[in-house]
């Protein structure tokens, strides 16, 4: 799919919200920038950071240089201030529940919001919004806070069913009450490390994709290391008839290869690629031969970057000790290159950069306060990566 493609999907997202559309509403009417035609909104843009889209998406062809996250592209995870999101608001001063925490964030600077669930404490303002109704009530502080909803670490379906497939689409019409442009989960598309159970999860994947398009939303997968590591699937076969060594393709980069890129998307972790890099550094050949392969996350997203429209930005800290490599850190006070990372994946006005910190109430100090603090240090040192 083209880069004007890729804008056209974004302007057909804003023009819904303007008419106060669903994507499935929208796109039985009318598709991409013709939407924008019929209705005279020409090709402005709303969409905070869509207007960045383009000039990006210019610049990597042209070598620009600036900002390496747009303004509107910079987001955060909210399993990242969880202990913020479930706190008691009764039993303290400190922002508790989506409301007060999605205020703070947006007077942080943060423009772009990725859900982990939909619960919160029940003390709350709002109390129980795990539902439509409540998917309602999220959607107006986003708005209110000048945010947007991306995505949401939910959960794919294992089988595909008719009571599946019509709790996916309840999942797809909560997305687009909340205005993501995106739906998917935190998990691995399977933990498995052989080619048959990749082939089955490919197939699954491509259903669900499909199915979300016509919500006109993009399904992507989350990484962890393990699925950057090798397939087994070649080699002598093993007592139960599984191949035990491999032709040198990594699980998530055969999965890329065999899912349709119109439907399948990934969310690289950024943090747990690198791990994986340190990890997994050599295979075993069909021949019993250890071949060297050093994985590169940069150069797999540069190779295929509209697979990628959301990342992970997690900071990590140098820690040979560890068998991870890394320990996870605030962003910007790790290892991890981010402004080498950035500069070589191409379309940097495309991507969604959603800051994450499994530990951001407890390091660099555990406390209360800390979680929103690592999220306001977080946000200016992204905020200042150039290249």
């Amino acid at each position: 799919m083209d880069d004007l493609t890729h804008q056209a999907e974004e302007d057909a997202r804003v023009l819904g919200n303007k008419l106060g559309l669903s994507r499935r509403q929208l796109l039985a009417a009318t598709t991409g920038m013709a939407a924008a035609a019929m209705f005279g909104l020409g090709t402005g843009h709303a969409h905070a950071g869509s207007g960045a889209a383009a000039a990006g998406l210019a610049a990597a062809k042209g070598g620009g240089n600036g900002v390496l996250v747009p303004p509107g592209k910079r987001g955060i995870i909210l399993y990242t201030v969880r202990d913020a999101i479930g706190r008691d608001p009764l039993l303290t001063d400190l922002p508790s529940g989506f409301k007060e925490v999605l205020k703070q964030l947006s007077a942080i600077g943060y423009k772009q919001i990725e859900f982990a669930g939909y619960n919160q404490h029940a003390n709350a303002e709002g109390g129980n919004v795990n539902s439509v109704a409540g998917a309602q009530l999220l959607r107006t502080w986003l708005d209110d806070f000048g945010l947007e909803g991306e995505g949401n670490h939910g959960s794919i379906p294992s089988t595909i069913t008719e009571a599946t497939i019509a709790q996916f689409d309840a999942a797809c019409e909560v997305a687009n009450i909340l205005g993501f442009g995106h739906i998917g989960t935190g998990n691995d598309p399977t933990s498995s490390s052989y080619l048959a159970d990749w082939q089955a999860a490919a197939d699954r994947w491509n259903f669900f994709g499909e199915r979300a398009a016509t919500h006109g939303l993009k399904l992507y997968t989350h990484n962890h290391d393990a699925a950057y590591s090798f397939l087994l699937d070649s080699g002598p076969l093993d007592a139960n008839g599984r191949p035990t060594r491999s032709s040198g393709a990594r699980r998530l980069e055969w999965f890329l290869q065999n899912t349709d890129p119109n439907y399948v998307y990934l969310e690289m972790d950024v943090y747990w690629a690198h791990v994986a890099q340190h990890r997994f550094r050599s295979f075993t050949a069909p021949d019993g031969s250890l071949v060297d392969d050093v994985f590169d996350p940069a150069g797999l997203v540069a190779a295929q970057t509209t697979r990628f429209p959301l990342f992970h930005a997690k900071d990590g800290a140098a820690r040979p000790d560890l068998a991870a490599g890394y320990s996870i850190a605030p962003f910007g006070q790790g290892d991890i290159d981010y402004t080498t990372f950035f500069q070589r994946i191409g379309a940097k006005g495309y991507h969604n950069s959603m800051y994450e910190q499994d530990n951001a109430s407890s390091v660099p100090t555990a406390s209360p306060s800390m979680s929103l603090e690592n999220a306001a240090t977080s946000y200016r040192h992204m905020a200042s990566l150039r290249g």
